[in-house]
C-alpha cells in the first residue's frame, strides 16, 4: 500500500450475520453443506476493496488469489470448496456473498491464461495478472516483515455470487 492509500475499515461482522441470516434463510441447504463463512474484503486498501468488490458486482471477476502464507499469518485456516466469504466495501460493510467453486495450491507460476482471464482485472491477460499480484504480494509480505517469492504457495479460487439474488450469478 502507498502512503497515499488507506486501509479499508473493519468489516461489520454483526451486519455481516445479519446478511447471512438472511441467505440462509432463502438457501437453507447450501449452508448446511457448509456453514462456516468469513467477513473480509478484498485487497489491502480502500481503493482495492472497492476497485475489486465493483469488478465482482459489475463485471467479469470470478476469481481471486492470495499467498497461503497470508492465511496462516492471519490465524485462518485455509478455505475449502463450498465455503462462503461475505465481501464488504471499503467502509465495511458486507455487501456480496461468495461460494467457492474450486481450490487449488500453485505457484506464481502455475497461475494460467484462464485463471488471469477469470480474475477480471485490469486487461485481464497473464501478463498483467503477474505484474499486479508480484507488486501486491511484494507490499503485503513487506508490510508482515516477509518477503514474497515466487515460489511461494498461493491459494487460487474461482467462485460465483450467491447473494444477494439480484447480483447473483
Amino acid at each position: 500500500m502507498t502512503a497515499h492509500e488507506i486501509p479499508a475499515a473493519s468489516p461489520d461482522t454483526e451486519a455481516g450475520a445479519a446478511l447471512w441470516a438472511a441467505y440462509a434463510a432463502a438457501r437453507p441447504d447450501a449452508v448446511r453443506t457448509c456453514p462456516e463463512y468469513t467477513v473480509e474484503h478484498f485487497g489491502d486498501s480502500a481503493r482495492l476493496a472497492d476497485e475489486l468488490l465493483r469488478d465482482v458486482t459489475h463485471g467479469a471477476k470470478r476469481a481471486t488469489a492470495e499467498l497461503a502464507a497470508a492465511f496462516a499469518a492471519d490465524g485462518d485456516k485455509l478455505p475449502r470448496i463450498g465455503s462462503h466469504w461475505i465481501a464488504c466495501d471499503s467502509t465495511g460493510a458486507p455487501r456480496i456473498i461468495v461460494r467457492s467453486t474450486e481450490y487449488r495450491l500453485g505457484t506464481f507460476s502455475s497461475a494460467d491464461e484462464s485463471f488471469a482471464w477469470d480474475e477480471g482485472e485490469d486487461d485481464r491477460s497473464l501478463a498483467s495478472w503477474r505484474g499486479q499480484h508480484a507488486k501486491h504480494w511484494t507490499r503485503t509480505c513487506a508490510a508482515r516483515g516477509a518477503v514474497w517469492s515466487e515460489d511461494d504457495e498461493i491459494v487460487i479460487e474461482r467462485f460465483r455470487v450467491v447473494w444477494p439474488l439480484a447480483l447473483a450469478d
